[in-house]
């Protein structure tokens, strides 16, 4: 049985051209004699058939064969294994195109995909370094500064070692934030599930933040409606860092004697959380990169906010939250503000 019809037809037209040609030939040679072009008409049929077919079976679609199962087989990462389900009755020529698109297409979004995370590497890299090195150098300034004698002078030492001081704690903190975003992106975050009143939690962290925002003359509020229980299924301690971090960047970047709210609603099988501001908004283009490491919307104001931000913060909240196997999101609008929400499990009792 002819595995594959196409060499066959190939074959049978080649052979039949070529017989035609050579039975004209001979008729003429012959002069005129109609056995001899019958029989040399035969002859070169089956000779010429049998020529071409074994050629091109052989020779030419064999060797495509072996090239279409090679790219079939790096294809699937099977390249050392037998191909049960590879077809050798299948015309290659028709397909082997087709295959070489489609894995050069493939091999392009990978290459394309690896210069990407490159490149994410390479400014994640800068921006640690730009992150390191100006607490570094603060607390550096500030010890070789008393070393040099501002140590015996009462109206400046106290001054520099706290200013030391507080720059070792950003040091802390940002060092703490890389360890959380690693362990959490190397899946190694452990969430301890409880049922617990998100309202609660919301509480605690204004009186944690109650100083801050005072000195901002930002108030801080629960929606009208919403002060009540709201119970979730969640790691109460990872979404309490998520908290801080969203009702923080609110009173940080807020409007002075402005207001942050906290709101909540029903969404059926998930309570809905936002956190809203009504300072001075941030810009659509910088959105949709909020939740990248590192990424600021104004590095000059988030450097004259004052200390506490890693640029980290953002990013840990998206990665607690998906770890949850919920979302987050943001909206924002210049002038008027801006709204974090995330969602999370609903629990009994609501």
């Amino acid at each position: 049985m002819i595995r594959n019809p196409k060499p066959v037809y190939i074959a049978i037209f080649i052979s039949i051209v070529l017989a035609v040609f050579v039975s004209i030939a001979i008729f003429f040679v012959s002069f005129e004699n109609w056995y001899f072009t019958f029989i040399s008409f035969g002859v070169t049929l089956a000779f010429s058939f049998v020529l071409f077919f074994y050629s091109l079976e052989y020779f030419i679609y064999k060797k495509i064969k072996l090239i279409y199962k090679t790219i079939h087989s790096l294809k699937t990462q099977k390249y050392d294994a037998k191909l049960s389900n590879f077809s050798w009755t299948q015309d290659p020529i028709a397909n082997i195109n087709k295959e070489v698109i489609s894995w050069a297409r493939d091999q392009k979004e990978a290459i394309d995909e690896l210069k990407q995370l490159a490149e994410f590497r390479k400014e994640f890299l800068g921006n640690v370094s730009h992150e390191l090195k100006t607490p570094i150098f603060n607390i550096q300034g500030y010890i070789h500064t008393l070393i040099d004698g501002a140590l015996d002078d009462p109206d400046v030492n106290m001054r520099f070692l706290k200013k030391a001081a507080k720059s070792a704690d950003r040091l802390s903190d940002l060092v703490a934030d890389l360890l959380a975003i690693s362990q959490i992106e190397a899946d190694e975050l452990n969430l301890e599930m409880e049922r617990f009143d998100i309202n609660s939690v919301v509480k605690d962290v204004y009186e944690q933040l109650e100083v801050r925002a005072k000195e901002r003359g930002i108030t801080l509020m629960i929606k009208d409606g919403c002060n009540k229980p709201f119970y979730v299924n969640a790691d109460k301690y990872r979404i309490r860092q998520v908290l801080v971090n969203l009702i923080g960047n609110s009173v940080k970047y807020g409007n002075e004697m402005g207001m942050t709210t906290a709101a909540y609603y029903d969404m059926d099988e998930n309570i809905l959380i936002e956190i809203a501001d009504n300072g001075e908004g941030i810009p659509q283009e910088h959105l949709p990169r909020i939740f990248e490491r590192f990424y600021r919307v104004d590095k000059s104001r988030s450097r004259e906010s004052g200390p506490g931000g890693t640029g980290l913060g953002l990013a840990i909240v998206k990665h607690i939250i998906e770890a949850h196997d919920q979302v987050v999101n943001v909206r924002s609008t210049i002038g008027e503000g801006t709204t974090f929400g995330f969602t999370l499990k609903k629990a009994a009792g609501n």
